[in-house]
C-alpha cells in the first residue's frame, strides 16, 4: 500500500483522465506509478515523454537491450514494482520468458554478446552511487566495443531514467 493517498480518476487533470480511461479500457487498472505521476500534470507529461522517447519508440538500441537495462537497474535499486512492470513490458516488446529470467539472474547469465554485457555493466555502474568514479578510459572501453557515442548516451540515459522512476516508487512505497 502506498505511503500516501494517490489520486483517483476523478481527481486527476482532465488530460490525464483521458489517458487513464484509455489505459483502463485496455488493462482494467491503473498502476500506482501512473497515479503518483498524476499528482502533477507537468511531471506526468515529462515522464510520459521520457518513456515514449527512451523505451517505446524505436531507437538506436534494440528493445531487448533497453529492457535489460530497465530490469537490471530496477533490480539493483531494489524496486520490485518496477521489475514486475518491466517483466511484462519486456514480454510485450518481444523478449521471451527465458531472456527475462536470464537478465534477472545477472549479466553473466544473459545469452548475448560480450559487447552487450559490457554495455550493461557500464550502465549499472552509471546508475550506481559511485558513478563519479567512471573515467574516460571506462567510457572509451565501451566505445571501442563498437558502440557509438549516441548509443552509449542513450543507454546511460535509460539507466538514469530508472534511477528516477525507482526512486519515486521506493520513496512513496508503491507496490508494497
Amino acid at each position: 500500500m502506498p505511503y500516501i493517498k494517490l489520486p483517483e480518476l476523478e481527481e486527476m487533470d482532465p488530460e490525464i483522465q483521458k489517458l487513464a480511461r484509455e489505459i483502463l479500457e485496455k488493462t482494467g487498472k491503473l498502476g500506482d506509478i501512473f497515479k503518483l505521476l498524476a499528482i502533477r500534470k507537468d511531471i506526468y507529461f515529462m515522464t510520459d515523454n521520457c518513456v515514449k522517447t527512451l523505451l517505446l519508440n524505436e531507437t538506436e538500441l534494440p528493445y531487448s537491450t533497453k529492457e535489460r537495462i530497465a530490469l537490471l537497474v530496477s533490480q539493483a535499486n531494489n524496486c520490485p514494482m518496477c521489475v514486475d512492470v518491466h517483466k511484462n513490458i519486456a514480454k510485450m516488446l518481444g523478449m521471451s520468458e527465458e531472456q527475462i529470467e536470464e537478465t534477472l539472474k545477472g549479466i553473466d547469465h544473459i545469452n548475448t554478446t560480450e559487447e552487450e554485457k559490457e554495455l550493461l555493466r557500464f550502465c549499472l555502474r552509471a546508475a550506481s552511487k559511485d558513478n563519479y568514479k567512471i573515467t574516460k578510459e571506462d567510457l572509451d572501453k565501451v566505445l571501442n566495443l563498437g558502440y557509438t557515442t549516441s548509443q552509449v548516451f542513450e543507454a546511460v540515459t535509460i539507466a538514469a531514467y530508472f534511477n528516477y522512476i525507482n526512486t519515486l516508487s521506493n520513496v512513496f512505497g508503491l507496490g508494497k
